[in-house]
């Protein structure tokens, strides 16, 4: 068996990655991508390494040499690398192909160890390696029958998106026999090649194969193995993150701030949503209005405070809508830098948006950091603020004061002169007997110095529209706030959202009843972890500390090395070992029980 590697490229895409370097000399966590491939081809016992290179070879050259870790390496040179696209390359390379058992990779990518050693193991003789389609992905896609025979490769002029779950696409790993290069591969590529030039892809070749009576030729299904080929400097990024060393993988995934739809194998209990909720009804009505939402300008501020203030029952002349509730939280402290009440641990958006020497920190001086009305102003009654800042249920904790509590808290602010913030975007996953919102025309009216902030994201199970709201009866603020935000800060998709929910409002109330009911099992199982301690939670989250055997740290590591699951830590935030738990559906919950289960022993 030998291995030939594609290595010719430019990588224009890379940019100055590739300026002075070809692909496979990137670095991914201080290694190139061809000293990780060929590391990896030395395990299998490969009786030699055909390089193919161009583009900066002579780094390649330089870097690898003539022996790598005691297997021989040859190099095919293309000289005309810019003038042609990979069917050259490995057309240059055809003897070699018919020589012996080959494995044929290209070299921009980066895999885990496994899928070398599955392909190897499996008996069949000629195999393309390839994986589900995700909509992230570029390049040659495939469709399989039951048993894995290769129906087509499908050109990019046939692909259809409506279609996508029957695709498979390729990897760029195979494993072709001698007899197969001998007698199908080479003599069509060959005559590809004098037919249509050689700016052609060699997947082409396998396309017209997959056509013949008997091609011999069949696909590998990747079971969850990670790869990634990188193209660009966003592939780049996401290939760190995906092959991070165990202990440095969360924070990587973590400076990302979202965008976990790229790595479908991994489960997110890290970002915070509503598990059933948009509806399937929903969701279609989104769907079919596609077309028309992509393309249209959404309306103006005026519009869009209208329709949130029907989405929540108030007037327009009290309400923001924002691009999610962090660009008003950062408007409102743009204008309101003065001396705040926080109570810790809390969402770092408030506390960041602050100079440290301007906020007077109250923490609750129990484990489970619960706190009452009475609490909070005994801690800031003789206090210099100007405003209290106070997320309910509060985050991390999942702590709801209730609904008399933040009333008299109200009062309270009311008397002292002070502003109150209240961030009530968990409030929806209250128990029905302790729900309740701020978001009453009347008593905004009544009291103007209190503000209510809510995320849509996080109780509609939306995060991709960021959506937030801002209410107060303060008339100057409302004003103030507007004019500090873009007028077309709302997509049109955030905005059809708002007009068309008031028809879903009896689906959105269902799935908060059926949540409630899944975080009482999901806690009731969360109990037989030994090492965990779960604080109760009004929000669709548990902080749980934990006792024993594993640092905050370590647990986030072995989750998600072991088995794909990202969750939060909260040790910086809390000062002590704790994780935060997001709350999805009961499928996902169960596989995140097994999991933490797994570690006890």
């Amino acid at each position: 068996m030998q291995a030939i590697i594609l290595a010719a490229g430019m990588g224009k895409r890379l940019g100055d990655f590739t300026r002075e370097n070809t692909k496979c000399m990137i670095r991914v966590h201080s290694r190139t991508l061809i000293e990780r491939m060929l590391d990896q081809l030395c395990e299998v016992n490969l009786r030699r390494i055909i390089l193919v290179i161009g583009y900066k070879g002579e780094n390649v050259r330089r870097l690898v040499g003539d022996n790598f870790r005691g297997t021989p390496v040859i190099y095919v040179e293309n000289p005309i690398y810019d003038k042609t696209n990979n069917i050259y390359s490995l057309y240059l390379a055809r003897e070699y192909l018919t020589q012996d058992d080959t494995l044929l990779l290209e070299s921009d990518l980066i895999f885990s160890p496994g899928i070398l050693r599955k392909l190897l193991d499996n008996p069949y003789p000629n195999l393309t390696v390839v994986a589900k389609y995700q909509s992230w992905m570029d390049g040659t896609v495939v469709t399989l029958d039951k048993d894995n025979n290769i129906l087509n490769f499908i050109p990019k002029k046939a692909f259809r998106y409506s279609e996508k779950e029957r695709y498979y696409k390729t990897v760029n790993i195979y494993k072709f026999s001698a007899t197969f290069s001998a007698g199908k591969y080479v003599p069509f590529l060959e005559a590809y090649c004098r037919a249509l030039g050689n700016n052609e892809y060699y997947e082409q070749v396998l396309r017209v194969i997959s056509l013949l009576d008997n091609p011999h030729l069949k696909a590998l299904p990747l079971a969850g193995e990670k790869w990634y080929e990188i193209d660009d400097v966003q592939d780049l990024h996401n290939a760190e993150a995906l092959f991070a060393a165990e202990d440095d993988a969360p924070a990587l995934y973590g400076q990302r701030y979202g965008g976990y739809w790229r790595f479908p194998e991994m489960t997110d209990f890290c970002y915070l949503v509503n598990p059933y909720f948009p509806s399937e009804k929903l969701l279609e009505e989104m769907e079919s209005n596609f077309r028309i939402l992509l393309t249209a300008y959404p309306s103006g501020m005026e519009v869009n405070a209208q329709l949130a203030a029907r989405f929540t029952g108030i007037r327009p002349a009290q309400m923001v809508a924002g691009n999610g509730a962090a660009e008003l939280i950062r408007a409102f402290l743009l204008h309101n830098n003065v001396r705040t009440g926080i109570v810790l641990p809390t969402f770092d958006e408030y506390p960041n948006r602050l100079p440290a020497d301007n906020c007077v920190v109250y923490r609750p001086a129990n484990k489970d950091f619960t706190y009452t009305t009475a609490d909070l102003v005994a801690h800031f009654d003789n206090s210099d603020i100007r405003q209290l800042i106070l997320i309910n249920p509060d985050n991390p904790s999942g702590h709801l004061l209730s609904e008399d509590d933040l009333l008299e808290l109200v009062a309270w602010s009311r008397r002292r002169g002070i502003r109150l913030l209240v961030d009530e975007s968990f409030a929806d996953f209250a128990a029905p007997p302790r729900r309740y919102t701020l978001f009453r025309t009347d008593f905004l009216a009544a009291n103007p110095h209190l503000i209510v902030v809510k995320s849509i994201s996080k109780s509609y199970g939306v995060p991709g529209l960021r959506l937030g709201f801002l209410a107060s009866g303060d008339a100057e603020l409302i004003q103030t706030l507007r004019r500090e935000v873009s007028i077309w800060n709302i997509n049109s998709f955030a905005e059809f959202f708002m007009q068309i929910f008031v028809k879903h409002q009896d689906a959105y109330e269902q799935a908060c009843r059926r949540f409630v009911r899944e975080r009482e099992r999901f806690y009731a199982a969360l109990q037989g972890v030994s090492y965990l301690r779960v604080i109760p939670s009004s929000a669709n989250y548990f902080l749980c500390e934990i006792t024993a055997r594993y640092t905050a740290r370590e647990l986030c590591c072995h989750l998600l090395h072991r088995h794909n699951i990202l969750i939060k830590d909260c040790s910086a935030k809390t000062g002590s070992e704790h994780i935060r738990i997001a709350i999805r559906n009961e499928a996902d919950n169960m596989s995140l029980t097994t999991a933490l289960l797994e570690l006890n022993i």
